[in-house]
């Protein structure tokens, strides 16, 4: 493994251009461009100091539905590394253009509550595609450390559609599977959330901000963010999340914006359940599972 250390963290419209860029044919080929295929390169990306900024941090709590403490969301440390992720995910030796790829799970480990103050060190590095019934799909794993102790970890994971494997390739899990859950809220999602989330967290896919540019990949319109998903279920689940924890979301049929989805909750084996189900069919958008976890 090869680790390459970062100044300061990547500056985000020259990354937006070039994952962009990564999704016109052949554009892979150019010396500059991502997605000219071959293996996941070795590569490991880090930043050191980084610490946060009070304002943006009330940002993002507000959008998310997070009560404004002297603890981070264990959702933010994503937020801080999400620069690196298409840093990474836009090098020239990465073999999949960024756009396209669809983040299929997300899990979450928080060792301890980290403080708002503590300044971290974040390493991001992807794992070798897997088979999958849809094509295949690969992890991008992220630890963020104060000082040396490991505080929190991440694994986002991502699907590289096409020639997938239907038969050989392993069941996608469901962290909610056979739990009995009931209804605690109802939420309407307006349609420029995926708009004031990409402002606070830096994800401005073009697939969340506008019905338009939705449409230039397939959607009817504009879809919600995976992260701000998992972020306001545990943003709904605050009284109930410990200080060592594993958070594990399957993300499921996009969330199309505007709309009014379900939030349903469950108890199973001394485990957090937890669904989004569209309000209007029924049909499921996310499932998770929190498990507290013995502080390190």
């Amino acid at each position: 493994m090869t680790t390459r250390r970062l100044d300061s963290a990547p500056a985000a419209l020259p990354l937006i251009v070039r994952a962009g860029l990564g999704a016109v044919p052949g554009a892979g080929k150019l010396p500059f461009g991502a997605g000219g295929g071959g293996t996941i390169p070795a590569l490991e990306l880090e930043l050191a100091d980084v610490t946060v900024d009070p304002g943006k941090l009330a940002d993002y709590c507000r959008v998310c539905g997070f009560t404004l403490r002297d603890t981070l969301p264990s959702t933010y440390p994503h937020v801080l590394a999400f620069p690196l992720h298409m840093k990474l995910l836009t090098d020239p030796t990465f073999p999949f253009p960024a756009v396209g790829l669809v983040h299929i799970a997300n899990r979450i480990t928080q060792h301890r509550p980290i403080g708002a103050g503590e300044a971290l060190s974040l390493t991001v590095a992807a794992t070798q595609p897997e088979r999958h019934p849809k094509g295949q799909a690969f992890k991008l794993v992220t630890e963020a450390r104060a000082g040396e102790e490991l505080v929190w970890q991440g694994e986002s994971t991502n699907l590289r559609r096409g020639g997938g494997d239907a038969d050989g390739a392993p069941k996608e899990p469901d962290p909610a599977e056979g739990a009995e859950l009931r209804d605690e809220a109802e939420w309407s999602l307006p349609g420029d959330l995926g708009r004031r989330y990409a402002a606070v967290a830096g994800d401005r896919n073009p697939i969340h901000l506008y019905g338009f540019t939705a449409k230039a990949f397939g959607f009817p319109r504009q879809i919600a963010h995976g992260m701000w998903t998992k972020g306001r279920c545990l943003a709904a689940l605050d009284s109930r999340v410990p200080g060592a924890y594993t958070v594990d979301v399957a993300f499921k049929k996009p969330i199309l914006l505007p709309s009014k989805v379900r939030f349903a909750t469950g108890a199973p084996d001394g485990a957090t359940a937890f669904t989004v189900r569209s309000a209007r069919d029924d049909s499921p958008h996310l499932a998770g599972s929190l498990t507290a976890n013995v502080p390190r």
